[in-house]
């Protein structure tokens, strides 16, 4: 029907880029987000084809963002960048909410006993900065793009849990869930009918905020050496390749991170508003 109200998805989509930060955080993200999809059909060069130009070539008509110490097309690289970095955000973002989202509502809802036991071992993952604590993991597991991925998702597991937790117990009094009760629905259907369809907005708002610090930290591990390793144009590793020549050929560091700065500027432009339309709390600050 012509006069029906718009689908609930799409008016929070409409609020969303009514404003205008995050409307260019969507367009810049849209555009990141195709470039590493149709990569193979735009990039001029192989992501590591080398001698393609000379040796640390400054950037020109031919080689937009120039040229690696071993003449790899810069531009290729950081475009083809995009699938790691992007994917590996999203991996790691997918693992906190999966395993901390379930935690914090078990605990959340269970109570009693339950709740203070998930509470303090959340506490306890908490007073470990999350890098330390992604570090120590790759340790364990070691080195590489997936690991430093599943390091940084175990990282955000007590965030997560944390606010979910919050969430949860919020909703616990509530009637539906009192009613769910009374007609003898058990403890897994309460869960899984009544509760997490309630917390998909929180969790979705979290997920959006959390992206932004997922990109940032997994780059934070493979500019240190724990994340994707050499040739993998991630852009991490990208910035760790070019910091020996940041004096003299600076745009070995200066794309890469133009492209991580912008992703996770968006990333944050968006979830930002996302969270005032979203959260009942902010949305008199929206």
């Amino acid at each position: 029907m012509s006069g029906a109200a718009p689908a609930p998805a799409r008016r929070v989509l409409r609020r969303v880029l009514s404003a205008p930060g995050a409307l260019a955080g969507a367009l810049i993200l849209a555009v990141l987000i195709a470039g590493a999809i149709l990569a193979p059909l735009v990039v001029p060069y192989d992501w590591n084809e080398t001698r393609v130009c000379a040796r640390l070539a400054a950037p020109s008509a031919t080689h937009w963002f120039g040229c690696d110490l071993y003449g790899r097309d810069i531009f290729s690289r950081v475009l083809y960048g995009g699938r790691y970095s992007l994917s590996v955000g999203i991996a790691t973002v997918a693992v906190s909410l999966i395993f901390g989202g379930l935690f914090g509502t078990v605990i959340g809802y269970a109570g009693g006993r339950i709740d203070a036991l998930g509470t303090r071992a959340i506490d306890v993952m908490l007073g470990f900065p999350p890098i330390i604590m992604a570090i120590l993991v790759v340790a364990v597991l070691g080195v590489g793009v997936w690991n430093a991925a599943l390091a940084v998702g175990i990282a955000g597991i007590p965030r997560f849990a944390r606010v979910v937790r919050g969430a949860t117990l919020s909703l616990v009094e509530r009637e539906f869930i009192e009613g769910a009760h009374a007609i003898g629905a058990d403890r897994t259907r309460v869960i899984r009918r009544h509760l997490l369809p309630n917390l998909a907005p929180t969790l979705i708002v979290l997920t959006s905020l959390d992206l932004g610090n997922a990109i940032l930290s997994t780059a934070t591990l493979s500019f240190l050496g724990l994340g994707a390793q050499p040739p993998a144009p991630e852009w991490g590793a990208m910035l760790n390749a070019g910091r020996e020549f940041i004096r003299y050929a600076p745009w070995t560091m200066l794309f890469p991170g133009a492209a991580l700065f912008l992703a996770v500027m968006a990333v944050n432009l968006v979830g930002d508003r996302l969270s005032q339309v979203l959260d009942p709390r902010q949305r008199g600050r929206s």
